[in-house]
């Protein structure tokens, strides 16, 4: 059958780029799908078309997603518009699924067994931790773990050689670890999911007919979710592609880039596939008119992209607000009384996860109920974390040598590591404080003074709030500076101090963390209108309300590039995912989106984001769009097929066709 017959049949609804995608079978195409064009859509309703419309044979059709839960949908969508006649004859699988089976064809080939995939997290992390502890001489912490597994992950997907992966962090040895990590793996016989893919890929480039094999069985090969895959990912696609290849992705909501996102393959995608062409899909089905005015004018400050404009399909109803807090604790209030009763679902987003632990705190306290998307534990072990823990305990138990030898030369103490530890021998002997068992040293006049005055300010700790306490220790007792020479962020003493406001003691906030990561530990989400999530986690997901937060200088975006003539090209590359993250931030709102900043400091995001001098030009019935769905007084509910200007083409439910004109239409009120 036709397209015409085809669309027919399966009583689908598409608009004029949509048909396009659909039919678009042969050879290679990137289609670009900005927020909520219905991309899946196009893709389940291109595998009929291709099946129903071209008798292509369902076996020779490889659909690719991102994740396994991805696969599944994918399936059960096809089942939901064509039935279940050629579902199980279809494949859908993850990149890994592909590389499984490229091994599985190289045992058969060579008559011999592949590694085993090491899947099981917690062996890694032991592996990890055990060379962690020999290479650096120290036990990591968690998220010292976690970082490790994102190291590995990104310098296996981005192919990266000896040096890249050397230069990934100047604080630890990663290429040490990372190369004794890769020698324990294969000592043991086994290899981890990123190795499945550095394992396929050489299969590929090193055996001709296992290629030939692949392209052979996958003669059309669809990709979804484009955007998100790596390089590594990229150049297996290429190699097994035999040049049907559907490639469907946007770079704008490319926000993967610590899991080795590489959105340059869209870029680059003309050069690197023969005869290639590029399609759109820019009608945003989703948001609000103003919600989409505002996102398109936004992402259009980026520079590495494909020229295309999001357009609204929407009316205008509800304006994007700017809400301005005096501070990032005054957003919390507000965000409880939203939370208190809410009319509609309402997506809290944030950059960080930690973002999220005040609004907990909060919400628990005020016995509010609220849903978590991926949680992330690893604030409550993260460096930052445990020294503000090491350093509250020690006010309350001076005398601890263990913790002050961790403590001593982050703090403006400025004793050597041979005095700290004649301290804690002095303090020993005499059973007094360390610090007072430091005035007994030889010391030099101004180090006597530091220690003095250190000494005064864990017993003046005691006697205060939490959160004056941690905004002391990053002041005036010189952690903050501590954490400028060691390039670590502070961001997370302004989440201490938020949790610690209203707490009487530093001690409670001892208390209140531990309770805090059992909450999250142990909590089962429960059905509630309020959700709290990273903007990663919420991708692909849409919300009626949303409420971006933390929208600042030093939070997010996390750096600023003032000047992009004197950037260096990684610079501008980092602040661009930044400015992608916060654009698929905004994009999840349906109706109502709000952007949290604050009067204290600046926000270059939100000057962007409501900056009206860079709008694009529209026509006055921007909201008419092909696909709109109207309300005619006297004919109805139709759907615009067409339009030339102001003149449009509806189909009523009745069947009718007409052709009207919306400036007559809005004159006198039709519709």
């Amino acid at each position: 059958m036709n397209y015409d017959e085809f669309i027919a049949e399966f009583d689908l609804k598409l608009n004029n780029q949509q048909g396009k995608a659909v039919q678009s079978v042969e050879g290679n195409t990137m289609l670009l799908a900005v927020p909520g064009s219905g991309k899946t859509t196009v893709l389940v309703s291109r595998l009929g078309y291709m099946i129903y419309g071209c008798g292509i044979e369902p076996e020779s059709i490889l659909t690719m997603t991102y994740t396994v839960s991805a696969t599944h949908d994918m399936r059960q969508r096809f089942i939901s518009f064509f039935g279940d006649e050629y579902a199980d004859r279809l494949e859908f699988r993850t990149i890994n699924g592909v590389c499984q089976r490229i091994i599985a064809m190289y045992e058969r080939y060579n008559g011999t067994r592949a590694f085993d995939v090491l899947s099981n997290e917690g062996d890694i992390s032991r592996i990890l931790s055990k060379i962690y502890q020999a290479v650096e001489e120290e036990f990591p912490s968690e998220s010292d773990i976690k970082a490790l597994r994102s190291y590995i992950t990104y310098s296996k997907n981005m192919m990266l050689t000896d040096t890249e992966i050397d230069e990934l962090d100047d604080n630890i040895n990663i290429l040490g670890i990372y190369k004794q990590y890769n020698q324990q793996l294969r000592a043991s016989a086994m290899m981890d999911y990123d190795d499945q893919m550095v394992y396929a890929y050489r299969i590929l480039t090193r055996y001709p007919e296992i290629l030939k094999a692949v392209r052979d069985r996958y003669r059309y090969i669809c990709v979804d979710e484009a955007q998100d895959t790596s390089k590594i990912q990229h150049e297996i696609i290429k190699l097994i592609s035999s040049g049907n290849l559907f490639m469907v992705g946007d770079e704008d909501q490319s926000i993967y880039g610590f899991r080795a996102a590489y959105p340059e393959a869209l870029l680059s995608f003309e050069k690197d596939h023969k005869n290639a062409k590029i399609l759109l899909m820019e009608d945003n089905f989703r948001s609000d008119a103003n919600i989409v005015n505002h996102a398109d004018r936004f992402i259009q400050r980026n520079k590495y992209r494909h020229k295309k404009t999001m357009k609204p399909t929407r009316r205008a109803i509800t304006a994007v607000k700017q809400l301005n807090s005096t501070s990032r604790l005054s957003q919390y209030g507000y965000l409880l009384k939203v939370a208190l009763n809410p009319e509609r679902e309402t997506a809290i987003l944030y950059r960080d996860n930690e973002s999220m632990l005040p609004l907990v705190d909060l919400f628990e306290r005020n016995g509010i109920e609220y849903r978590t998307r991926a949680a992330d534990l690893t604030f409550f072990s993260h460096k930052v974390t445990s020294d503000i823990r090491d350093i509250i305990a020690f006010a309350y138990d001076p005398a601890d040598s263990e913790i002050f030898m961790r403590i001593y030369y982050k703090l403006s103490s400025y004793l050597t590591k041979d005095n700290a530890q004649r301290a804690c021998e002095i303090s020993k002997q005499k059973r007094i404080d360390i610090l007072s068992a430091a005035e007994y040293l030889p010391l030099h006049q101004g180090t006597r003074k530091s220690v003095k005055a250190l000494s005064t300010h864990f017993q003046n700790m005691r006697a205060e709030k939490a959160g004056n306490a941690v905004y002391r220790i990053k002041n005036y007792m010189g952690y903050g500076d501590y954490l400028d020479r060691m390039n670590i962020r502070d961001n997370k003493l302004s989440i201490l101090e938020a949790i610690g406001q209203k707490l009487s003691s530093p001690r409670e906030l001892l208390t209140r963390l531990s309770e805090l990561e059992n909450i999250l530990s142990e909590r089962k989400n429960i059905e509630s209108k309020v959700i709290l999530s990273t903007i990663h986690s919420a991708k692909g997901l849409e919300y009626d309300t949303v409420y971006l937060i933390d929208v600042c200088d030093g939070i997010f975006p996390e750096t600023v590039i003032s000047n992009y003539r004197n950037a260096d090209e990684t610079d501008i590359k980092a602040y661009e995912d930044e400015r992608r993250l916060f654009y698929v931030g905004a994009t999840r709102a349906k109706n109502r989106l709000n952007i949290f900043s604050y009067s204290t400091a600046p926000s270059t995001f939100t000057e962007e984001f409501f900056d009206t001098e860079k709008q694009p030009e529209t026509d006055k019935f921007t909201d008419f769009n092909i696909g709109t769905v109207i309300n005619h007084r006297v004919f109805g509910r139709g759907m615009i097929l067409s339009r030339d200007g102001e003149l449009i083409s509806v189909r009523f439910d009745n069947g009718t066709i007409k052709k009207l004109s919306l400036a007559i239409l809005i004159d006198q009120g039709l519709i």
